[in-house]
């Protein structure tokens, strides 16, 4: 299982949702349990809830408040890709809960990070 605690992600890529470049995401994981909290460009605050799977799969759902003062909720798959360097490519497929139910797809990358020894 891959131990997602202490990663700190920002997505490369992101069709139809509200995260972009500067939005930075700081995962948390006891157990099976993954929690993240993120901020920046246009969001003001968001969190996510989920549970990973013995392949590093993360199911999980998510709540954000934008800059424009919106709450904004959804529901995300999260697969793993290891980079060549070690850190960790994410490939998500979500879905809006909140709004007009739309879905996308988005890329985060793993930052590095010189406290984390990578294989």
């Amino acid at each position: 299982m891959i131990n997602y605690d202490g990663r700190v992600f920002r997505p490369v890529s992101n069709e139809n949702g509200e995260v972009g470049a500067d939005t930075v995401f700081v995962y948390r994981q006891t157990g099976r349990i993954v929690t993240s909290i993120y901020s920046g460009g246009s969001i003001h605050t968001g969190h996510l809830l989920g549970l990973v799977d013995d392949d590093g799969r993360i199911e999980f759902s998510y709540h954000q408040v934008n800059t424009a003062g919106e709450l904004r909720t959804g529901v995300c798959r999260t697969t793993p890709e290891v980079l060549p360097d070690g850190r960790l490519r994410l490939h998500e497929e979500w879905r809006w809960t909140s709004g007009d139910g739309s879905s996308g797809r988005s890329v985060l990358e793993e930052e590095p990070s010189p406290d984390r020894a990578y294989p």
